[in-house]
């Protein structure tokens, strides 16, 4: 089976920066989508950026220019850096991994991201 490892929340202050990292590990099919999704205490999870095992890149509008994600296929791991956080960032981020070939996707446990004003 496949297990997402994820690291790197915390606690930051307002414009402060924060770099999350998820690991995967198991069966991984080079063809794949990894992505960061998060939901806020009272809201809807919402995708925050993907990336392709080709490199191609989405973002949700309201992050374009300061988050930037990026992976390392090597060590099957996907990063997100934060950067100008904004208390309404305040989230559970959850790691994504999409196998495309068997169209099947796996989630992290989440982990707490807070900034404070």
């Amino acid at each position: 089976q496949v297990q997402l490892m994820e690291s790197g929340g915390g606690l930051v202050q307002a414009g402060g920066s924060l770099r999350l990292s998820c690991a995967a590990s198991g069966s991984i099919f080079s063809i794949n989508v990894m992505g960061w999704y998060r939901q806020a205490p009272g809201k809807q999870r919402e995708l925050v950026a993907s990336i392709t095992s080709g490199g191609s890149t989405n973002y949700a509008d309201s992050v374009k220019g300061r988050f930037t994600i990026s992976r390392d296929n090597a060590k099957n791991t996907v990063y997100l850096q934060l950067n100008s956080l904004k208390p309404e960032n305040t989230a559970v981020y959850y790691c994504q991994l999409v196998l495309i070939r068997l169209d099947v996707e796996y989630w992290g446990q989440g982990t707490q991201v807070t900034v404070s004003t």
